[in-house]
């Protein structure tokens, strides 16, 4: 059972560490990450292995709870990769990769990489269509940091484009596009929300079109001091945003265009797992170790990625 305690026993031993991980990612038992089986697995009994190996008779193949994950041929000790994400789920705005560094006792090169990579884990493996049933939809975007090659003029062509879709009570979905026309709105929208959905946005241009395809589309104007209208607003996306700046400009205060969309990752599944929704610390950071299978991140491939 997890506590809510930065002295728990996986966040100081890399042997109950390795137990914790096995409980998160294979509930049911060992899963072969080379050939998917589940019967014929037998853990090895040699005083020489390593602790945590298994064999697998259908395909023959050895393997451990980190092979094929997010943490496979790592050196750095499993304890510390869950506390890493035990600090990264429950910091509301975030954790830096210096403070990381100090709390870990690792490099900052080390901690900035094993933030990308506890993101990398954030990401949703599915994404459903948002607003089903006639659910409230709200649509808005925002401008962050500045794109290379360019100079700070007025407007926000020289920023980094994020959009955001939010369900009334319900999750957010966020991504860096190239920009804000209506073409590129409409494909984020469309790739994302129901046709049955209501959405409620402000009144930009580039979402007049796209919200005739769905069941309704409500706007505030801002630009004439309107932010509600009985149930039409887009409070709630607002709102996020607040909890995305503040966590941009306070803790991490620099972003490459490049890992941008990882950020977004990062705070989107912090808001879908929130407290209100009754998640607390311990939950929402099973909730991400659950997703670290599966998915391998090199540090090359983290820095060049665009």
């Amino acid at each position: 059972m997890a506590t809510n305690n930065l002295n728990a026993p996986q966040f100081q031993d890399p042997d109950k560490a390795r137990q914790y991980l096995e409980a998160q990612v294979w509930p049911n038992g060992p899963v072969c990450p080379h050939c998917g089986g589940t019967e014929r697995i037998a853990k090895s009994k040699a005083k020489t292995h390593r602790a945590g190996l298994y064999h697998c008779g259908d395909c023959r193949e050895q393997f451990t709870v980190t092979v094929g994950s997010l943490f496979e041929r790592s050196k750095i000790p499993l304890n510390k990769w869950l506390l890493a994400v035990y600090l990264l789920c429950s910091s509301k705005k975030g954790m830096s990769a210096k403070q990381l560094e100090r709390m870990l006792g690792v490099t900052y090169k080390s901690a900035w990489f094993m933030a990308h990579r506890i993101r990398e884990a954030m990401k949703p493996n599915t994404a459903p269509l948002m607003g089903g049933g006639g659910q409230i939809v709200e649509a808005d975007e925002t401008f962050w940091g500045r794109k290379p090659g360019t100079v700070k003029r007025s407007g926000y062509a020289h920023k980094n484009p994020v959009v955001s879709l939010v369900e009334r009570g319900g999750q957010v979905r966020s991504f860096h596009v190239a920009d804000v026309k209506t073409g590129t709105i409409r494909d984020v929208l469309l790739a994302n929300i129901d046709r049955s959905a209501n959405l409620m946005t402000d009144e930009a241009s580039a979402y007049v079109k796209v919200g005739g395809e769905f069941a309704s589309h409500e706007t505030v104007k801002h630009g004439k001091g309107e932010y509600s209208r009985g149930n039409v607003n887009t409070n709630t996306i607002e709102g996020y945003f607040s909890i995305f700046k503040r966590g941009m400009i306070g803790t991490y205060h620099k972003c490459g265009e490049q890992h941008l969309k990882r950020y977004a990752v990062e705070f989107d599944f912090r808001y879908n797992h929130r407290q209100s929704l009754g998640i607390d610390d311990v939950q929402r950071t099973e909730a991400a170790l659950k997703g670290i299978s599966g998915k391998r991140l090199t540090y090359r491939r983290t820095h060049a990625q665009k």
